[in-house]
């Protein structure tokens, strides 16, 4: 049986924190940076969460 690939997209998109949950970069930080005010920026740069119905999927394609 071969072993299963880790997908190289996911891997460069995704994190596994130490309690097993998966982070994300969120959307809206490429352009128009100028348009928007500093305290969104700041909101936008943190990592979030990923949500529960994308748990699952993301997982398997992580091989975990």
């Amino acid at each position: 049986m071969p072993k299963q690939k880790t997908h190289s997209g996911a891997k460069k998109r995704f994190k596994v924190t130490g309690t097993g949950k998966l982070m994300k970069q969120q959307a809206g930080m490429r352009h128009n940076l100028e348009g928007k005010s500093g305290q969104r920026k700041r909101r936008l740069n943190a990592d979030e969460q990923v949500s529960g119905h994308d748990f699952k999927a993301i997982k398997k394609l992580l091989g975990r």
